[in-house]
């Protein structure tokens, strides 16, 4: 036997007994992380708006009225013009031309638009992170990866404060197999001399409208 194939040997004995004989009871593993917060509405929407600036996102907060007002304003400031919409997006800001993605747009279609407009399934507090679903309401997956702009509309009580909540909240589109995707803050990466630069996998700006209805 060659020396690689002893060593081989003995490491393969050594993790047998390490690990017990086949057919061992598993170990039983804690579960006693917290699975739920203790804020109230506001304090769920005033850390998520919190977090989700931490990581670039820019986050404005409005009443159900005035949210298509907003819209309209911030898309003439992007000078966001032509806009793709979720389906079952309800959203039409003045002074933008908006298509609904039904049927689904080429991909090099959504890449000559200035952005996207969608909603969000659930979205969490602590992480500030919106998760889509790929519903109607959220759209796609290409969608919302194409565009360089996201303007994402996120229902108050639709926060959640934990990652557990949120995820217990995403069980039906789980069980429905649905294509979750978790957007804290525009698509970024980093280089190795350490440069940020945006929009190397998705949106290059994320602007959230958190809205009480």
């Amino acid at each position: 036997m060659s020396a690689a194939s002893t060593a081989r040997a003995e490491i393969l004995r050594r993790a047998t007994a390490a690990i017990g004989a086949a057919g061992a009871e598993p170990v039983t593993v804690p579960r006693r992380y917290r699975s739920a917060g203790g804020l109230g509405p506001e304090g769920r929407v005033d850390l998520f708006c919190e977090r989700a600036a931490d990581y670039r996102a820019r986050v404005h907060r409005f009443a159900a009225a005035e949210l298509d007002a907003a819209l309209a304003a911030r898309c003439e400031e992007l000078r966001a013009r032509r806009l793709v919409a979720a389906p079952a997006a309800p959203w039409r800001p003045g002074g933008a031309e908006v298509e609904v993605d039904d049927p689904p747009l080429a991909a090099a279609r959504l890449d000559q638009l200035d952005g996207v407009l969608s909603g969000c399934a659930v979205a969490i507090a602590e992480t500030g992170t919106v998760v889509l679903d790929g519903s109607p309401l959220c759209g796609r997956r290409a969608l919302t990866l194409v565009p360089d702009l996201h303007l994402c509309v996120v229902a108050a009580a639709n926060v959640v404060e934990t990652v557990p909540e949120a995820v217990a909240a995403l069980a039906p589109a789980v069980a429905a197999g649905a294509p979750l995707t978790f957007v804290s803050g525009p698509s970024a990466t980093s280089d190795i001399e350490l440069q940020r630069v945006d929009g190397v996998h998705g949106p290059r700006q994320l602007e959230l409208f958190v809205v009480w209805y």
